[in-house]
Formats: structure tokens, C-alpha cells, sequence
């Protein structure tokens, strides 16, 4: 494993490169400042997603409506899990209506749905909201 990992700003986009042992210690970004592993779900639109794609640390992506009740009730869910998993994955959010042709693209047919990438590939999908035991178990079994 390499000694540093090469992730993307959730605010600016901008690739910042940050050794491993240092993940857990709030890092920067070199660019716009903003906390490149903040503990909290960011936002992903058209314009953002390909760069958020090319991180070394796996993006799992919950593509959710505000018209949904679940995708609703399972924000808070999907908010934790960012906090815990915090220096081994990064968590998204696409809102499925303000990027209807993204949304088509990943082939949604049912929200929320997790798609869960690593090195710019899909490597699993879940349809439906999880509780945060299951969450955490389905991406261990990820290698999350």
C-alpha cells in the first residue's frame, strides 16, 4: 500500500495528496482550504462527480429525492456512517431530481440507492435504506 493517498476536495474538486497516517488528523485542502475529510455527507452534482471518482479512498453515493420519505428518513443514517467511516471511505449525496441525466447514466430505477466505487468503478449497488448496523456490515463485506 502506498504511503499517501491522492483524494479529491468535496467542496473544489481539487486532488490533494495526504499521507496515510495522517487521514484521521482533519487535512486541508491545498487549494480552497476546506476539510478534504470532513465526517459528513457532501454533494455531488454532473459537474463534480467524474472528479470525485479519481480518490484513492472508495466513494459510496446515495442517490436520493427530497419528495422521498425514506431517502428522507434515512439521511440521518446515511450522516453517521460518514462520521465513522471518515478515513476509509467518503460519502456523497446526488439528489436524483436537480441531476435527472447523472442519475439515468448510474441506472437508477429506485431510491435511495447506494452505489459504492472504487478506483472510478462501480464495485457494488444497493437499493433501499439500511439501518446503520447493516450499512456498516454491507460495506465491510465491501472491504469498506
Amino acid at each position: 500500500m502506498c504511503d499517501s493517498a491522492i483524494i479529491p476536495c468535496p467542496r473544489c474538486s481539487s486532488r490533494n495528496r495526504i499521507p496515510r497516517a495522517r487521514l484521521g488528523e482533519a487535512p486541508r485542502c491545498g487549494h480552497c482550504k476546506a476539510e478534504v475529510l470532513p465526517g459528513t455527507p457532501f454533494d455531488l452534482d454532473q459537474g463534480s462527480f467524474a472528479s470525485q471518482l479519481k480518490g484513492d479512498l472508495p466513494l459510496l453515493v446515495d442517490i436520493w429525492a427530497a419528495w422521498c420519505g425514506p431517502c428522507r428518513s434515512f439521511a440521518p443514517t446515511f450522516a453517521q456512517a460518514a462520521g465513522e467511516l471518515r478515513t476509509r471511505c467518503r460519502l456523497g449525496k446526488l439528489d436524483s431530481e436537480a441531476n435527472q441525466q447523472l442519475a439515468a447514466q448510474l441506472g437508477i430505477r429506485s431510491i435511495p440507492s447506494l452505489i459504492l466505487f472504487q478506483d472510478g468503478q462501480q464495485v457494488a449497488r444497493q437499493s433501499g435504506a439500511l439501518p446503520l448496523p447493516q450499512l456498516l456490515a454491507w460495506l465491510n463485506a465491501q472491504g469498506v
